[in-house]
């Protein structure tokens, strides 16, 4: 067997990597709602069931959106730099409705956004296990034992750097994971563990197993996540 031959592949098939249900499709990692038009070449697919491939969307729609309408300070289409976004506040007015009432009064006089946690977790903690379904050939389908979500911004300037900084004991993954490969083909003292530009101030993520499994995201250079199983 050829260890720099991928066959993550066949390991993963036959089950739902959200849910560990029957496969009847395929999903984007990440979302293509997170992306800008065009979309990078190749984006990574993992299989899924029918019930998880949908019934994320609502939750993805609000999580792009939300992010986007903070950044813009409105609510307005017009004022929204992604014109994906623009368009579905647009056509969906009651959602454009439901963010703006996420504001509430603060005495500095800055917006201040109150987000539905739940939700925006549903969507990072799924982001979370196809980046480690795809790159580690180990799929985490049990409750993680943290869960972290809080804009880069409100980080002291030393938690920041520890977050896009991440440094670790190098450690090598499974022999024929795409972590694994990766690691080949660059050096042979390459970290498995770096982060992966998916598309340049829009989304990247890292993974590692060098301290427990974890996975990084950072959205629109804003939202930072860590979510870790020990």
């Amino acid at each position: 067997m050829d260890p720099k031959k991928l066959f993550a592949d066949q390991r993963l098939s036959g089950f739902c990597v959200y849910c560990g249900g029957p496969p009847a499709t395929r999903d984007h990692v990440p979302s293509r709602i997170l992306l800008d038009d065009p979309f990078p070449n190749n984006l990574h697919v993992v299989e899924c069931c029918e019930d998880c491939n949908s019934g994320f969307s609502l939750h993805e729609e609000y999580l792009a959106c939300f992010i986007d309408c903070v950044l813009a300070g409105s609510t307005i289409p017009d004022r929204v730099a992604r014109p994906k976004v623009s368009r579905i506040l647009t056509d969906t007015p009651t959602l454009a409705t439901r963010i703006a009432n996420s504001l509430v009064p603060s005495e500095t006089h800055h917006l201040t956004w109150m987000p539905e946690m739940d939700r925006i977790r549903t969507v990072l903690l799924k982001l979370a296990r196809g980046h480690i379904a795809y790159e580690l050939i180990s799929p985490r389908l049990d409750e993680p034992d943290s869960f972290e979500c809080i804009p880069l911004s409100l980080m002291s300037a030393r938690n920041a750097e520890a977050f896009l900084d991440h440094q670790q004991t190098p450690f090598w993954p499974e022999i024929g994971s795409r972590a694994f490969i990766r690691a080949c083909q660059e050096t042979p003292t390459a970290l498995a563990d770096h982060w992966q530009v998916v598309q340049k101030g829009r989304y990247q993520y890292l993974v590692s197993q060098s301290n427990g499994d974890f996975v990084r995201i950072l959205l629109s250079n804003y939202l930072a996540c860590e979510v870790r199983w020990e």
